[in-house]
């Protein structure tokens, strides 16, 4: 016998207005996106995407692209809440107050996970993640609105579309002489000039390969310092993939750290981060992890968890 499951609704009238007293009544609990709306103009990033993303139309077939301001404001959502590009694609579509911060009505088109993952491509290759990061966390401290109670690094992986090298031609990658390849020679046709150019820009020579946690990843790596009290980025170092996450900590922490609490992965366990820790007298709360021929202390389990 087919049995049917219950299902419970509760009853209830849908008003023109619900969505703005949902936003009132989160407001009110202390929505940090309502405060970081009201706190910075993002408009002041215009200048610096516009000119370092700018590429000329030669038409107007097509889609029209998604305005610079709102892809940042989405990598920003996305750092605060340590998202991948599905899952911002998704918390963008399912939560009003995202849709609030963006600027997006419901009937909006949202952006997908590609094309999340497309605009941050082109902020590493054109160098623009430091600089707009570094931007952004400095108006948060000229007003005050980074609390200094710990600083969190971490890093995450930027994918780029596979190469298909010959082992010739990945032999000169790696040796950091990727610039070379695909260059016109003397004596090729203007069909072939055209071919290598074409071949040339859809390369990218600077990314690496590595394996982590039994995945393989190739692209490069965004590090990220956040403020442990506002949650808000401070600086943003990226590298190749294959770079140690310890690597960039020299150039993540600064005097603005100093005294305060460094909070981190076993990733960052070295004499490097212990020297950059004790030139600024920051509080070792990194994770511990076993060694080889050592043993982490049940105190120091308890600590990491």
């Amino acid at each position: 016998m087919n049995q049917t499951k219950p299902t419970y609704k509760q009853q209830g009238n849908v008003g023109l207005f619900d969505n703005d007293e949902t936003l009132e009544r989160l407001n009110k609990m202390g929505n940090p996106l309502a405060k970081l709306q009201e706190a910075i103009d993002f408009e002041m990033f215009r200048d610096t995407l516009e000119k370092g993303l700018y590429k000329e139309k030669f038409t107007n077939v097509g889609a029209k692209p998604y305005d610079y301001v709102l892809m940042f404001k989405i990598v920003v959502l996305q750092r605060m809440y340590h998202l991948s590009d599905p899952q911002t694609e998704y918390q963008i579509r399912d939560r009003l107050s995202f849709r609030d911060f963006l600027g997006l009505a419901s009937g909006d088109k949202v952006p997908d996970e590609k094309t999340i993952w497309a605009f941050k491509e082109e902020l590493t290759k054109k160098g623009l993640f430091e600089q707009l990061f570094n931007k952004f966390y400095a108006f948060l401290d000229e007003n005050n609105l980074i609390m200094h109670e710990g600083t969190m690094i971490d890093g995450s992986f930027v994918e780029v579309p596979r190469q298909r090298n010959t082992r010739e031609e990945n032999k000169q990658i790696k040796e950091g002489k990727g610039g070379e390849l695909w260059n016109p020679e003397e004596g090729d046709t203007e069909e072939e000039k055209k071919r290598k150019a074409n071949k040339k820009r859809q390369k990218d020579t600077d990314a690496r390969w590595v394996k982590k946690g039994g995945e393989k990843h190739y692209g490069y790596k965004n590090h990220a310092k956040v403020d442990k009290g506002s949650k808000f980025i401070k600086k943003v170092v990226t590298t190749t993939a294959s770079d140690h996450d310890s690597k960039p900590v020299k150039e993540l922490v600064d005097e603005n750290d100093r005294g305060e609490d460094l909070l981190a992965d076993s990733a960052y366990i070295g004499k490097g981060v212990k020297r950059v820790m004790r030139k600024f007298g920051m509080k070792d709360k990194v994770i511990k992890r076993n060694t080889r021929g050592k043993k982490i202390s049940k105190w120091q389990e308890t600590i990491n968890r």
